[in-house]
């Protein structure tokens, strides 16, 4: 086993890295990322229930994925 020491200055990287380093991170909190689709599936969910809302859920989804969050 190599153990090896950083001595950039840089904070250590929490987590194990998968050798990705391409992946993307998100740059902000969950509960900040994507308002505008969030609120359209947060007022069609309350008007119209969460069944007839997959449009707006989905498109939720794929903006907080292209935002680097595993959703």
């Amino acid at each position: 086993m190599k153990l090896e020491l950083d001595i950039s200055g840089s904070p250590p990287r929490a987590g194990i890295s998968n050798g990705n380093e391409a992946e993307v991170k998100p740059k902000k909190r969950i509960c900040c990322a994507c308002p505008n689709t969030k609120k359209l599936r947060d007022e069609c969910i309350v008007e119209h229930g969460e069944d007839a809302c997959t449009k707006w859920i989905d498109a939720h989804l794929r903006c907080l994925r292209a935002e680097g969050f595993k959703v």
